[in-house]
């Protein structure tokens, strides 16, 4: 079988099913961290809501210590 010009042997529907899956698994982990990093978003935003704050936006002095 030839694809975009190149003779790929007795072995292309291996070679072709191997770039698939890898492939399909790169697009499967995109999706997944996307997904997730909206989703940390989400829940970051209610926690923010509830009025908890990340402790790097804590006011603090000079030597690291809280008022």
């Amino acid at each position: 079988m030839v694809v975009f010009g190149m003779d790929l042997g007795p072995h292309w529907a291996f070679i072709v099913w191997a770039y698939g899956l890898a492939a399909a698994v790169i697009a499967t982990l995109v999706a997944w961290v996307v997904l997730d990093h909206k989703a940390q978003l989400k829940t970051l935003a209610e926690l923010e809501a509830q009025g908890l704050r990340r402790r790097s936006r804590r006011n603090t002095n000079r030597d690291g210590q809280t008022p």
